[in-house]
């Protein structure tokens, strides 16, 4: 499906088409196991061009969705696409490897391993600036007054975020670890090639998030060798559902005010009270013809039977599913 856009989205919202397919043609990027790669010097070529724009206004309020991928984080964007006063940007990581150069987790860009975390001291004036510039040429083209940008990794770039965009809002996607870790395991399956994967070109992904994140964190010190020697997909993301899920109590202990947690399971099971609920915790205009919309999209998925992870990442996962208020041995 080219740019999130199926039959259902064009009949209800002919006018969204535009600024979707400019998202996805000129300020996305084309990143690993996808087609169409040949378009990104193009793209590249025109984040050169943006930097050198002045930004006309600034920027109103850019919502970020985060988390961990395969939790619900798409879906959500592609209801919010549908509001009219939103351009969305769907996981725009070309747009983040041309401000900063060295944040490319999966090697889609560059081939430098970037960096997982980033903290308040990374966003140096001009990696700022561009980014503000970015964005606000595409709402020009757009023709939009607010930008959502879908990028899950970015959860370990909070205080980033905060310094580049002070009046940013952050919506944080939680789904329960057994439905995520396999639906991560199905989608490589789906898309994985010989050297890339869910986890990027020859794993680099999965290595940065093992050095960077998950052994320097004392969770995992027991399990830690096992970690470095895990080879099944389902294990893996394990892992990276625990290390995220941490990072999200993190952020929560926070109580940060320009932040939201929502369950995949609240936004299925009651998709207008949380849609209207984000709406609001967003500062976006009421729009019911968007909530009536993604109540007709959002159905729950068949939950996944439970899985025997190896020995030594199974009671780190189930500690972390009651932590997170999850049964460990089902989707309730």
């Amino acid at each position: 499906m080219v740019a999130q856009i199926d039959p259902q989205f064009i009949r209800a919202r002919p006018g969204k088409l535009w600024p979707r397919l400019l998202a996805y043609a000129m300020f996305e990027g084309r990143p690993l196991t996808t087609r169409g790669r040949w378009v990104n010097p193009l793209v590249f070529a025109g984040y050169r061009l943006w930097a050198t724009l002045p930004q006309r206004r600034p920027l109103e309020s850019p919502t970020f969705i985060l988390g961990l991928g395969r939790s619900g984080t798409t879906v959500l964007g592609t209801i919010l696409a549908l509001h009219r006063d939103v351009g969305y940007l769907n996981e725009p990581k070309a747009l983040w490897h041309s401000a900063l150069g060295n944040e490319d987790l999966i090697g889609s860009y560059a081939s430098q391993p970037g960096r997982y975390r980033l903290k308040a001291e990374d966003a140096s004036p001009v990696a700022s600036r561009r980014l503000r510039r970015y964005y606000g040429a595409y709402l020009r083209l757009a023709r939009c007054s607010r930008v959502v940008d879908k990028y899950p990794e970015l959860v370990f770039r909070s205080e980033f975020l905060r310094q580049v965009f002070p009046h940013a809002r952050k919506i944080v996607m939680v789904r329960n670890g057994i439905d995520t870790c396999q639906s991560i395991e199905k989608w490589s399956r789906a898309h994985a090639t010989v050297h890339e994967d869910w986890w990027g070109a020859n794993r680099q992904k999965w290595r940065l998030l093992v050095e960077e994140i998950v052994a320097p964190d004392s969770f995992f010190a027991t399990a830690l060798p096992a970690i470095r020697a895990l080879e099944r997909q389902v294990d893996m993301a394990a892992v990276e559902w625990m290390a995220t899920m941490r990072e999200i109590k993190r952020l929560d202990a926070a109580s940060c005010k320009d932040t939201v947690f929502v369950r995949y399971e609240e936004l299925v099971a009651k998709p207008r009270e949380t849609l209207e609920g984000i709406l609001g915790f967003c500062g976006l205009p009421d729009d019911p013809g968007m909530v009536d919309l993604g109540c007709a999209m959002l159905r729950p998925a068949m939950p996944y039977e439970p899985v025997r992870l190896h020995r030594a990442l199974q009671p780190l996962f189930d500690e972390t599913m009651i932590n997170m208020g999850y049964h460990p041995g089902s989707d309730k």
